[in-house]
């Protein structure tokens, strides 16, 4: 077997985490200064490009409904549309939606959605799963944001039995005579699913059910300790299968590569030799992938990808 049918064996979310190791990957849109508005036929080329550079994943966000209350003011597409696309367009990255809103999404319509995904980009979906947290959205779609941390892991059970192997539809309602239902197309494995944030529910819980936790970036010292909880869960409740930890970051990739790295909102603004320092203490502290958002970036995200693919991704994807 070749080398590349070896790596293409190897299930999607072991090419992403991995034990000791640590991945980067790119949230899309990816829009320098002051773009609001996306094409997304360029972001499509950019994920090729990205694909080619030998980034590890794609995240695409999930944002329903825009509104002036709301501090995001980018169009994001449908992300199921987005990632079947992507799925068409690329041809070894993980497609991760980061994260579906499970609470305001009917579970099976979710679980189509993935297993569609999975097989048109030929096993190369995450499903990450979110609760959303925007209360006046909650409304508009009929729920109850009181109720989003039960109605998350009753979801989280449909979407799970949908995505095993073999699957599994559990419907609301069962009328008396109900066929029994499936989904196809049939997938020769699970889809694996991640939690996007915590959902309401507790590290123990998703260190059960989930491959792994990905959270938002803090200051080392905070993430240090928010990692160490993660590991004593995992080890407690995980039956001792690998989970990962990973962080969605903001980056402003500076001209010099020297500069050091400075705190900016929810991430840094450094160059990428600094970069590097900083990726190998968050891989030394327990992190396992990091997802970069160029969002604003004051360098074209072009440029930024193909300076992080020559600097950066060598040391930690190794050559």
């Amino acid at each position: 077997m070749s080398s590349n049918a070896e790596r293409d064996a190897v299930p999607i979310e072991a090419r992403v985490f991995e034990p000791d190791r640590l991945s980067v990957g790119l949230v899309l849109p990816l829009l320098g200064k002051g773009e609001i508005v996306a094409d997304f036929g360029q972001q499509l080329a950019l994920a090729e490009h990205a694909d080619a550079l030998g980034f590890r994943a794609l995240w695409v966000r999930d944002v329903p409904l825009n509104s002036d209350a709301y501090p995001d003011p980018v169009g994001h597409l449908d992300p199921w549309v987005l990632l079947g696309a992507l799925a068409a367009r690329t041809r070894r990255i993980a497609l991760v939606s980061g994260a579906v809103v499970l609470t305001l999404r009917h579970p099976l319509h979710i679980a189509k959605g993935a297993i569609s995904v999975s097989d048109l980009s030929g096993g190369r979906f995450i499903l990450g799963l979110g609760s959303g947290d925007r209360p006046p959205e909650y409304a508009a779609f009929g729920q109850d944001t009181e109720a989003r941390r039960d109605l998350f892991r009753s979801h989280w059970e449909t979407v799970a039995a949908a995505l095993d192997h073999p699957s599994r539809v559990v419907p609301d309602v069962r009328a008396d005579d109900a066929p029994e239902f499936y989904l196809l197309p049939r997938l020769p494995g699970p889809v694996p699913m991640m939690a996007v944030g915590s959902g309401g529910q507790s590290v123990g819980w998703i260190a059960r059910h989930a491959i792994g936790w990905m959270t938002y970036h803090r200051d080392p010292d905070a993430q240090r300790d928010r990692y160490r909880m993660w590991r004593n869960a995992a080890e407690r409740w995980s039956g001792g299968r690998f989970r990962a930890f990973g962080v969605a970051t903001r980056l402003e990739l500076c001209d010099r590569r020297d500069e050091p790295p400075v705190p900016i909102h929810l991430g840094y603004r450094t160059g990428a030799r600094a970069l590097v320092d900083l990726l190998e203490a968050m891989r030394d502290a327990g992190t396992h992938h990091v997802a970069f958002n160029l969002t604003d970036s004051p360098r074209p995200p072009r440029e930024v990808m193909e300076e992080l693919a020559r600097d950066v991704l060598p040391v930690m994807h190794g050559s």
